[in-house]
């Protein structure tokens, strides 16, 4: 009886495996070629030296050179230290907008290299950018 039903089993799974699944989650399937392009004009911005305590304020400037419109999901931080806020819309072919970003180095020593992950409708979905610096006593 048990090799019936784990034959069934395999056959299940075999049947399974060359099926083609289109589903696409709600969510339109774009082609890399006409998809969104996310270009920094900077990815790293250097803040230099400053004394513990001191907030550093940028704004990373970006722009769309893909041929659809750029939406930006999410920026996360890799430290609670650092703040980024999101342009609310859709960023059109040819547009810029900013991302900008606060550092508090309160509580920090050293030199820091705070890396803020931002998730798009972009191929891929992730690019990185970087806020480096040291923080003086």
């Amino acid at each position: 009886m048990r090799k019936i039903i784990f034959s069934i089993f395999i056959a299940g799974v075999l049947a399974s495996c060359g099926q083609n699944n289109n589903q696409t989650s709600g969510q339109e399937v774009v082609s890399v070629e006409s998809a969104p392009k996310l270009k920094f004009e900077k990815e790293v911005y250097d803040f230099g030296k400053i004394k513990a305590g001191e907030k550093v304020v940028y704004d990373f400037e970006l722009s769309n050179t893909g041929k659809t419109p750029l939406i930006i999901k999410s920026a996360v931080a890799s430290c609670g230290c650092t703040v980024p806020e999101i342009p609310k819309d859709p960023i059109l072919t040819g547009s810029k907008s900013k991302i900008n970003v606060v550092f508090n180095s309160e509580g920090k020593e050293g030199l820091q290299d705070k890396v803020i992950t931002v998730t798009a409708n972009t191929i891929p979905a992730q690019t990185q950018i970087h806020l480096i610096g040291e923080v003086i006593k």
